[in-house]
């Protein structure tokens, strides 16, 4: 995506000329990840969070036909209400964009947006990957091919649980993602802390930001997924989120619930199951994530200062 074709905020503009840490946020989870008003509250929370670490927030999302880097109260009002809004993956972008409707950036897409505008450090709830199945429908999220294509730094926690953990990560070396993990020698597993599969650790935000700086140095294509578990009081077990997710991928499967339908029905059908504590706990890693994106943008903006 060219630089010319982003719309970008004045606060936003002011931040990157200055070379001041700014963070890239999504809006999928205001349109289509959190139900109302669970979805604004928990935005503006991560908001607060980057600005709490000394960075810039900077929403992305396609309004009125222009990609936005950078959103006003008003827009992020506009997409929290759910309504008329289309969900933008990458492939996405250009049919948005023409039709004039307004549209929700997903990881894929976001990543696309953060890289035309010069932003470095992203934050996100948890990527997409390889979902179980994938021999028989091909269904892997496209995700993987931006965070292969695009060096920006993302925080999660780590993909969501409903994937298929081991194939995401198999597909994320191969297409050249350096992945570590924040204080912790395991992938965390989106709603509970530990998944069992072992990445390389980083013991700071400051490691984590000097591994983000020897990618660009190194002239690297891809990202660094930087894998932050849940706060710990947030957190769920394994074994149960396992059952639910099981009842909730058999039931979606007699139904006939596919393609990107897929994803925020069984998210929902978890929050039932749960009794609402899968919600929970996405918004504390949501919210989580958001604090050590800005802490690491702030590191990161040190580091190339001194350069």
């Amino acid at each position: 995506m060219r630089r010319e074709a982003l719309n970008v905020s004045e606060e936003v503009e002011t931040a990157l000329g200055e070379r001041r840490p700014v963070v890239v946020l999504e809006s999928a989870l205001l349109s289509f990840g959190l139900p109302p008003p669970l979805n604004l509250e928990t935005y503006l929370e991560m908001e607060h969070a980057v600005r709490g670490q000394g960075a810039v927030p900077a929403g992305t999302a396609i309004l009125d036909g222009k990609p936005r880097l950078g959103l006003a109260k008003q827009d992020v009002e506009r997409l929290a209400a759910q309504v008329g809004c289309e969900k933008a993956s990458l492939a996405d972008l250009a049919w948005i964009a023409a039709s004039g409707v307004a549209g929700a950036t997903t990881v894929a897409a976001t990543l696309a947006l953060a890289h035309a505008g010069g932003c470095r450090v992203f934050a996100t709830g948890g990527i997409g990957g390889v979902h179980p199945g994938v021999t028989e429908d091909f269904d892997i999220s496209a995700d993987i091919a931006a965070l292969a294509r695009y060096p920006v730094a993302v925080v999660s926690s780590g993909a969501k649980a409903i994937l298929d953990v081991p194939k995401t990560l198999e597909l994320l070396e191969a297409a050249g993602v350096s992945v570590v993990g924040l204080g912790t020698g395991e992938f965390p597993l989106f709603y509970s802390r530990e998944s069992g599969y072992r990445v390389r650790q980083v013991a700071s935000i400051e490691q984590a930001a000097s591994v983000a700086a020897e990618q660009r140095r190194l002239g690297l294509p891809g990202a660094v997924l930087v894998g932050n578990p849940v706060p710990a009081g947030a957190a769920l077990e394994r074994s149960e989120v396992s059952e639910w997710i099981h009842r909730a991928e058999t039931e979606s499967r007699a139904r006939g619930v596919r393609g990107r339908e897929r994803t925020p029905w069984v998210l929902s059908r978890l929050a039932e199951l749960s009794g609402g504590r899968t919600v929970a706990a996405n918004r504390a890693l949501l919210v989580g994530n958001a604090a050590v994106a800005g802490a690491l943008a702030v590191a990161l903006c040190r580091k190339e200062l001194a350069v």
